[in-house]
């Protein structure tokens, strides 16, 4: 029960933090698009990613997935550090200690506000050592050039990146279906690099995510 003390002493009472409403902020006049702390944001329109992925693959050919891996890597790095200073500073308290569905309450509205879309967490593989999230609604799905395989790399990275510095192990992340061939969603699976190295083999041969878990699982 709430003490009469106790709303005395608490001044305020946090709220959602990632509120696309009080979050993002814009000067029409300026151009400029800032967070509710003034560090400055940068929209990124459709043309941008469909000519990102375009000349990628016209300059480095195969190696632009890896390209788009690598630069996810760094942008997740700087993510991570900037939602965990944000989080921290709101709510009182290290990311370390927060309640695990506070923190992916807090991931999700970050991730949508930001339009990346819709982001859930799924930990029925937790057990073994897998860690899958699923991203609906995600820009660099609907703007990517045809072609038979999932496209979100740069995602793939900055997951790969900010997981690794949450959980103090080095992880990576593969995307095993993608909204550009039809999918319902964008799945991505996260865990130790050896074990998650022939998932790309997998995708070559055109299995589908029950298949590629399955053949995880029975590693």
């Amino acid at each position: 029960m709430i003490t009469m003390s106790d709303l005395l002493e608490s001044r305020r009472i946090p709220g959602n933090y990632f509120a696309a409403s009080a979050y993002i902020r814009g000067d029409l006049e300026l151009g400029l698009l800032e967070n509710r702390r003034g560090d400055r944001l940068l929209a990124l329109p459709e043309t941008l990613i469909e000519a990102m992925y375009l000349g990628l693959e016209q300059e480095t050919g195969q190696a632009a997935r890896l390209v788009l891996f690598n630069c996810g890597r760094w942008w997740g790095k700087n993510f991570y550090g900037r939602f965990s200073e944000e989080v921290s500073e709101y709510y009182g308290k290290p990311l370390a200690t927060m309640e695990m569905v506070e923190f992916v309450q807090c991931l999700q509205q970050c991730w949508k506000t930001l339009g990346w879309g819709s982001l859930a967490l799924e930990q029925k593989y937790y057990q073994n050592g897998f860690l899958e999230v699923r991203i609906t609604h995600s820009p660099y799905a609907k703007y990517a050039p045809p072609t038979n395989r999932p496209v979100c790399h740069l995602e793939a990275g900055i997951l790969s990146s900010f997981f690794s510095q949450l959980t103090g192990r080095e992880l990576h992340c593969v995307q095993t279906s993608c909204e550009s061939l039809k999918a319902e969603t964008n799945r991505f699976l996260l865990g130790l690099a050896d074990r998650l190295k022939p998932v790309d083999v997998w995708i070559t041969e055109g299995k589908n995510d029950e298949e590629i878990m399955s053949l995880l699982l029975s590693q």
